[in-house]
């Protein structure tokens, strides 16, 4: 039975033959350049020739298997695998590079091969134990936490299955600001905590969107579900991510209460101290970007939410105002909707009256 030699990777060309005999056949010619796979030689018993050429296309696999059947002891080429259990036999993966996994600790089986086949190189494997050793970051690639990933897998399934649309609004915030500076001072003194604008923007966007039922529903299997209270989401940034904490009842929470409920959730989301309610329940989310000097963005609604409200940051503009130019105070409004459930026509309606609701928050939130 003669066996073939085939043209090894670089990290292979020092390996063992794979059977006794006699060298013969050999094709290569020194100094030329030979593919990795081509046979270069046939190790064949003594007196017994080398296939011809005809024969070795088809005799070259029949023969590489026959010898990693019969040489089990001995390591088989890379393309073929380590005979180390069945997880190791379905791993490409070169002798070296299997060597310095054992040496390194890395599972050969969870490392992606740079080489021609898709077999792992020992460079694949010194990329891997760095990865690990540095905490998931070797070579500008960083590998998310628990978190970070689900945050990830959510935001691509939402967009993916849900038809979003969005609608804008410019909108004057000096009557907000004036509002704030009414109530900040005398909330701050009885209950310990400082009035943002983002718990004025949930106290009246809740009272809002009692009135347009179809903003603070979901989409279910069986319809489309109505809820009765406004528990609003509010989008917080975390170290590796973002998380939308709930404040339950909001539609009928002051704005002191409101203010303190942000607050403890978003210390307990920094502190990764979240409890299963803090997250849970939401049927509408408000995400803010103004503190981060951001004029416009579009959000991605947190599935099976109907819609979501992203929030620029507050800034003087010139506008016009009866015809003349002026500086006002601007803020622009962007409502992300799912159009199973909210259609055109009725996410302008809302974010209209929320418009309005905003230049006379008093009138709202008393």
């Amino acid at each position: 039975m003669a066996f073939s030699v085939v043209m090894p990777a670089l990290e292979m060309a020092q390996e063992t033959a794979p059977a006794d005999g006699v060298l013969a056949g050999i094709t290569g010619v020194v100094g030329s350049d030979i593919p990795v796979g081509q046979t270069i030689a046939w190790i064949v018993a003594p007196g017994e020739e080398a296939p011809r050429e005809k024969e070795s296309a088809t005799a070259a696999p029949r023969a590489r298997a026959g010898s990693a059947a019969k040489h089990d002891a001995r390591e088989a080429p890379a393309a073929v695998g380590h005979a180390q259990g069945d997880a190791e036999q379905k791993v490409k993966i070169s002798p070296k590079a299997r060597r310095l996994a054992k040496e390194l600790g890395v599972d050969a089986g969870a490392v992606c091969g740079s080489g021609a086949g898709g077999e792992v190189l020992a460079s694949d494997v010194e990329a891997a134990a760095e990865a690990a050793k540095s905490g998931g970051k070797s070579n500008g690639l960083e590998i998310p936490s628990t978190l970070g990933r689900l945050m990830a897998e959510r935001t691509a399934e939402s967009w993916k299955s849900v038809p979003h649309f969005f609608v804008t609004r410019e909108c004057e915030a000096g009557a907000l600001n004036q509002y704030r500076q009414k109530i900040v001072g005398e909330i701050e003194r009885t209950h310990q905590v400082r009035v943002s604008h983002t718990d004025l923007l949930v106290a009246i966007a809740a009272r809002v969107l009692v009135k347009h039922p179809r903003l603070n529903s979901s989409w279910t299997a069986e319809g489309i579900r109505l809820h009765e209270h406004v528990n609003m989401g509010v989008a917080i940034a975390v170290n590796d991510g973002v998380v939308a904490a709930v404040i339950p009842n909001a539609d009928g929470a002051g704005v002191a209460e409101i203010a303190v409920q942000r607050r403890d959730i978003a210390e307990r989301a920094r502190a990764g101290k979240l409890r299963p309610g803090d997250v849970a329940d939401g049927t509408f989310t408000i995400s803010n970007l103004g503190m981060y000097k951001v004029d416009q963005f579009s959000a991605i609604i947190v599935a099976p939410q109907a819609a979501i409200l992203a929030v620029g940051g507050i800034a003087d503009r010139i506008v016009a105002v009866e015809g003349r130019p002026a500086v006002r105070a601007m803020m622009t409004l962007t409502l992300s909707c799912d159009h199973r459930v909210v259609d055109g026509a009725r996410g302008a309606l809302f974010l209209n009256e929320l418009v309005e609701a905003l230049g006379e928050p008093g009138k709202w939130i008393a």
